[in-house]
């Protein structure tokens, strides 16, 4: 009779927390979706008021189509001048860039083509349309300063094979802390986005260097080389990115949105080196009549837009 007791209220034990596990299994199968962009931190739980929801969307259909037609260009870019660690006595400065194996242009009647994006320090972006004429940048502040410069798409996605990024750090007058980045480091880029926006999805482009291939750190969770991923945050929503690929977003608010971009590890730490925190504002106005605004909202075809990509 103890024997049958026994197993009655062993069996009711088991019972319940069968129905425990299968409630929780229920609870997170409905919280399911997005696999990046579920990975929101306690940013956006503390504004409940925000109605906005950001969410990850595919490309659009014309800029997938445009964008084969530059599958077969390995931009190789440089940096001729300034030159590596020079110390130069003015506050005006020529850039010298050269890019090879790529075309850069502006077609003259859609206002866009392949181009060079340059960064000075951690300034938004400058996009140059040809390299026989030098960058005249003025009024620099004494001290080190930073050049980084990649190929771009038309539609401002960088070029993401070996050779389509430069960098070199420079000083006017004489040598400072300021931007200057560790070479030997993980190292992020904030591309995109920047400036105004007049049609939905936007964006998010970004550059890497130094940053270890996934499959070589998480080979061995006891050596120092440690994994890496984005934080992402728009008007205070959080989610993680951890491929090296554009993505586009939508669930902007009219007006000013902002974005931050963090380098971050496998254990959420921030990757210390200048330039891995970046947040820009950027201003979302509907309606846009822009070649890009109207690309993205399928206004403009693929062959019609054909000269951004082709001349």
């Amino acid at each position: 009779m103890i024997g049958i007791n026994w197993l009655r209220t062993a069996a009711r034990r088991l019972l319940t927390v069968f129905a425990a596990a299968v409630l929780v299994l229920g609870l997170a199968g409905c919280g399911s979706g997005n696999p990046e962009l579920s990975k929101s931190s306690n940013k956006s739980a503390e504004a409940p008021t925000q109605v906005q929801s950001i969410s990850e969307v595919s490309p659009p259909e014309a800029i997938q189509q445009l964008r084969q037609t530059l599958e077969i260009y390995q931009p190789q870019v440089s940096i001729l001048e300034p030159k590596p660690d020079e110390v130069l006595q003015d506050t005006d400065i020529s850039v010298r860039l050269q890019v090879k194996d790529l075309p850069i242009f502006k077609d003259t009647n859609l206002d866009l083509g392949p181009h060079l994006q340059v960064f000075l320090d951690n300034q938004p972006h400058k996009a140059v349309y040809d390299t026989s004429q030098p960058l005249e940048i003025s009024d620099l502040e004494p001290g080190t300063h930073t050049l980084r410069v990649f190929a771009s798409r038309p539609w401002e996605e960088s070029f993401k094979n070996d050779g389509a990024y430069a960098q070199t750090t420079f000083h006017i007058f004489t040598k400072t802390q300021d931007n200057n980045p560790d070479r030997t480091l993980p190292q992020l880029t904030y591309n995109q986005p920047q400036d105004t926006y007049g049609a939905e999805p936007i964006m998010l482009d970004f550059y890497l260097t130094n940053a270890p291939l996934h499959l070589v750190a998480q080979e061995n969770s006891q050596d120092e080389i440690l994994d890496w991923k984005i934080r992402a945050t728009v008007n205070g929503q959080s989610f993680a990115i951890d491929q090296w690929q554009p993505i586009y977003l939508k669930g902007f608010k009219p007006g000013k949105n902002w974005v931050q971009l963090e380098l971050i590890d496998e254990r959420e730490n921030l990757v210390k080196n200048a330039f891995n925190n970046t947040v820009r504002l950027i201003n979302y106005q509907p309606q846009g009549q822009d070649t890009l605004s109207k690309l993205v909202r399928g206004e403009l075809t693929a062959a019609e837009s054909r000269g951004i990509v082709d001349r």
